[in-house]
């Protein structure tokens, strides 16, 4: 089975999926926005993806006051989320910018009225992050709008991927294994749970979400039969913010795309047979013939 998102087919035989998650990097800021989009563009991605929450409806009660030291002062958390949180208007500035790059973009919507926020924007895809993979009332509206979803599965278990896998149907739906440890350790990541959820919900495409240090384990991913790789960028991992830490600066982004596309250039089509480069060394080492 394969998904279309945008010009982009995704599945087993076709090129990795490669989204370049800006998610809350951009600190509120529309310029820096553009800059990471213009990484995205630059390392050959294929999407961009945002986060969009409605922040009286998405923060737990009990954080929304709890006090957070932020480059624009102290803060309570609520306060925190509407600052970084952008408006239609530069939804729409940021969004254009990425189709005027040649990417794909959406975003992982918190709650319903953002479903229907991001809708307005005619979005070619909706991401369901690890944490809303429970919301089933949100689940419903995503499947109402007939979008390509792609369902991340950290923090989460079988049985309540069953559940979300039930409710958004599995005809344009991508499954993406992650595990929700920010940075992740490489003991955490159970890269074999791929392969895994491919058999148990035969014909779903399944990728990879990664919220490590590096590259290793997203290239393995690759290795294993990921038809998309997600990863969070950011100008600096120095810069203020909870997921700067655990993302990809430009030159990591793009040594990712160039060596997945190694990767998948070097899977080839699993028929043994003998190469052409192989017909000399034969010739020369070769001293029993067939």
């Amino acid at each position: 089975m394969t998904v279309t998102i945008g010009s982009r087919t995704i599945g087993a035989g076709h090129p990795t999926y490669v989204i370049a998650e800006i998610g809350l990097n951009h600190n509120g800021d529309v310029e820096i926005a553009k800059q990471l989009i213009d990484v995205a563009r630059r390392a050959g991605a294929d999407a961009v993806k945002f986060q969009k929450r409605t922040p009286e409806i998405a923060t737990p009660a009990h954080m929304r006051d709890v006090p957070r030291d932020t480059p624009w002062g102290t803060m309570s958390y609520l306060e925190y989320r509407y600052r970084v949180e952008f408006n239609r208007e530069q939804y729409v500035e940021i969004g254009d910018y990425a189709t005027m790059s040649g990417l794909d973009w959406f975003a992982s919507p918190w709650d319903v009225p953002s479903v229907h926020f991001l809708e307005d924007l005619g979005v070619v895809a909706h991401k369901v992050a690890s944490a809303s993979l429970t919301d089933g009332e949100m689940l419903e509206a995503l499947r109402a709008t007939g979008k390509p979803i792609i369902l991340s599965t950290g923090m989460s278990t079988l049985e309540q991927i069953d559940r979300a896998v039930q409710i958004l149907g599995t005809d344009n739906l991508i499954l993406l294994h992650a595990t929700s440890t920010y940075p992740m350790e490489a003991e955490e990541a159970n890269l074999r749970v791929i392969p895994a959820l491919r058999e148990r919900y035969a014909g779903v495409p399944v990728g990879y979400s990664g919220h490590e240090r590096g590259l290793q384990i997203s290239l393995a991913a690759v290795a294993l039969g990921a038809v998309a790789v997600e990863r969070h960028i950011t100008l600096d991992r120095t810069m203020w913010g909870s997921d700067h830490s655990a993302s990809l600066e430009p030159a990591g982004l793009e040594h990712l795309v160039r060596d997945i596309r190694v990767i998948e250039e070097a899977l080839g089509d699993g028929v043994k047979r003998v190469f052409p480069g192989e017909l000399a060394p034969m010739a020369k080492l070769r001293r029993v013939p067939a």
